[in-house]
């Protein structure tokens, strides 16, 4: 026992001393950081933000239109003129100018409900946009949840694998000790370097690993020095015990933003069959307007023309026939709504399925979890009673090196364990709505 912490001792100490300067992020940190920063999520709230634009009354037609114009004209003529009496009369180079100015408004007073059924899609839409940016967000955020305790599991991989080169050094040292009091052979020492160097290499490796899962992590939280390193403050993966089933469910069914989006594109299509019925009814439009123009000319009895007044007008017209088109339109939209509501009942059979998948690979872990770490404790024991026999030489180095790898998968089955539990958690707490929890 007092080896064993020895040897942790020394290779904690030597990993505290090589990241003391460094950054010190926990899962907060990550998640706060890339929702303020990723470039992707960045995207879908711009485009949340086009849709919110969009929803203005002006859009839906709700508001009429006002049009300010003015045109300057003239013409510059030669005129003949032949008079009945026959005489002629010639011109030249005479200039008529016509300036005019307006202002028209129009409005639609009635277009078949058009307008208020517009307005309500557009409404629709901003919370399409709203809910895009919300699956985004949830998506990015189990995404570096992920890749947090990936890194968290490499990590701990890593001095799984330094404490398994600790522990060759010592076997090597104890070797090399019985070589020089001439209890065992040089083929033992050999051997134990051979088990050092291959610890060692698959160490080497793991820092490759670990190194590749800080910078995945960096990438999603968009920072600028993708090559900074960084500790977190969480050493291990720990993983909720108490989800249940049928609280997930029903979460899931009120809360899921896949759901959400399904039901309200349904909900766009009813709208777009409505507006294309529409086309049925007849249309009232208005209009009014205020306009001034002068005339000027150069060879007449009349030297200026002032004219201004206000003009207005009602439109009232109705679509007889336009070759079956709207028929063919409202078929269409019809047919789009049936799609629209089967492929919600598609998104509700499949959240359902991966509902079921996901809690029972979680349940399944969980008891994996117990299992390993009960096999993880039997390990420790049999390596402990392993090097006190070897130092007594009643086991041999083949043995002793069983008994090491032995301890050595156990901790990595039980890592791996955690992690896959912790996926399937995360995934659990995604699709029930229920991400976001891990913002505190």
């Amino acid at each position: 026992m007092k080896t064993k912490l020895l040897l942790y001792s020394i290779f904690l100490i030597c990993f505290g001393l090589s990241v003391r300067a460094q950054k010190v992020y926990n899962l907060d940190d990550c998640i706060k950081t890339g929702l303020e920063r990723n470039f992707s999520l960045l995207i879908t709230r711009n485009n949340e933000a086009i849709a919110k634009n969009n929803f203005t009354l002006g859009n839906a037609g709700f508001l009429p239109s006002l049009d300010l114009s003015s045109r300057y004209s003239g013409t510059l003529n030669d005129i003949r003129r032949e008079m009945t009496d026959g005489t002629e009369t010639t011109s030249n180079g005479e200039n008529n100018t016509v300036t005019t100015a307006g202002l028209t408004a129009n409005m639609t007073i009635f277009n078949g409900f058009n307008v208020v059924t517009s307005y309500k899609k557009l409404n629709e839409l901003k919370q399409v946009g709203e809910l895009n940016t919300q699956l985004s967000i949830e998506n990015l955020v189990a995404d570096i949840i992920s890749a947090y305790y990936n890194y968290i599991q490499q990590i701990e991989l890593r001095n799984n694998l330094q404490y398994a080169v600790a522990l060759s050094k010592e076997r090597l040292r104890i070797d090399e000790d019985r070589y020089l009091l001439g209890s065992s052979s040089k083929m033992q020492v050999l051997q134990s370097r051979v088990y050092l160097n291959a610890d060692s290499s698959r160490l080497s490796r793991q820092l490759e690993v670990v190194r590749a899962a800080e910078i995945r992590l960096n990438e999603l939280m968009a920072v600028e020095d993708l090559s900074q390193k960084f500790m977190t403050s969480d050493t291990s993966v720990k993983v909720m015990p108490d989800l249940l089933y049928e609280t997930l469910l029903d979460e899931t069914l009120a809360k899921n933003t896949s759901l959400q989006i399904a039901a309200k594109n349904k909900t766009i299509s009813e709208y777009d069959y409505r507006i294309i019925a529409s086309r049925s009814y007849p249309y009232l439009n208005a209009s009014t307007g205020y306009s001034y123009s002068l005339n000027t000319y150069s060879s007449s009895l009349t030297d200026k023309q002032h004219t201004k007044g206000l003009n207005y007008g009602l439109t009232l017209g109705m679509n007889i026939f336009d070759g079956f088109n709207q028929r063919r339109s409202i078929k269409n939209a019809a047919i789009d709504i049936n799609n629209k509501d089967l492929r919600l009942k598609e998104i509700e059979q499949g959240v359902r399925a991966d509902l079921i998948t996901l809690y029972s690979a979680y349940s399944n872990f969980l008891r994996l979890i117990t299992l390993e770490n009960q096999n993880l404790q039997t390990a420790t024991e049999n390596l402990e009673i392993a090097i006190d026999m070897y130092k007594l030489g009643s086991l041999s180095g083949l043995d002793l090196r069983e008994v090491q790898k032995s301890l050595l998968d156990a901790r990595e089955s039980l890592f791996s364990v955690e992690y896959q539990a912790k996926l399937a958690e995360i995934s659990l707490m995604m699709i029930s709505g229920r991400i976001m929890e891990y913002l505190q």
